[in-house]
């Protein structure tokens, strides 16, 4: 039997890797939170891949040097190489997309590719994060079935830009669509919602519908911290 680690840190890719693991012959280990991937804990696994389904932070250059690491990118590379890749594709007009499945390198999502597969943009950001989830499980199934060698990316390379919390804030201008756009792209288990600023207050909107002309969200109240005294 060989040994894999997935690490990741959203509860929808923990939650089904927990289901999914059952029907596997091999070992399998979940890495969470970053304390855990240091050299001498994944020594002592020894994997044969380390996917990252999910992950925050920069894996250590003595982790992915040693191991073959695969990370799961949300755009055609080397188009979209960078962060936040699914709120930069919607805010571009995209309505779908491809999962790049990488070998990790020391250039941000510049690695070789193993395989790429279909993604919907459809819905709201916790949708297709959840829709993300057993195409990239298949994905890395595929990869441990038949161990492929990765090709070198090939086109021209368009970097995105990581969004800050900043961007959040409801555009001024534009129609609705873009306005319903920009809530669902940010609806999703911890992510800032799409935010207005009120005084004291501050609205959050999600679960945006737009049917027959009319956006429609819910919004939840809370009180503004940068208002406090």
């Amino acid at each position: 039997m060989s040994n894999y680690v997935i690490a990741t840190t959203k509860p929808w890719n923990i939650e089904y890797f927990e289901h999914w693991k059952r029907n596997q012959q091999d070992n399998w280990y979940l890495i969470t939170e970053p304390e855990q991937l240091n050299l001498e804990q994944i020594n002592k696994i020894d994997p044969h891949y380390i996917f990252f389904p999910h992950w925050s932070w920069i894996v250590p250059k003595e982790i992915y040097n040693s191991y073959e690491c695969v990370c799961f990118h949300m755009t055609d590379v080397p188009y979209g190489r960078g962060g936040t890749p699914l709120q930069n594709l919607i805010t571009r007009g995209h309505t779908e997309t491809k999962i790049s499945s990488l070998r990790m390198t020391n250039i941000l999502d510049a690695g070789p590719v193993y395989f790429k597969s279909n993604l919907s943009l459809h819905g709201t950001a916790q949708d297709i994060y959840e829709r993300a989830t057993p195409i990239i499980f298949e994905m890395l199934e595929q990869i441990v079935t038949h161990t492929p060698s990765p090709k070198e990316q090939i086109g021209h390379v368009e970097k995105f830009e990581r969004r800050t919390p900043e961007q959040s804030s409801l555009p001024s201008k534009g129609d609705l669509k873009d306005l319903y756009n920009h809530i669902r792209m940010l609806d999703a288990v911890s992510y800032p919602n799409a935010e207005l600023k009120h005084g004291d207050f501050k609205l959050l909107f999600k679960d945006a519908r737009l049917e027959d002309g009319n956006l429609t969200a819910t919004v939840c109240i809370e009180k503004n911290r940068d208002s406090y005294d």
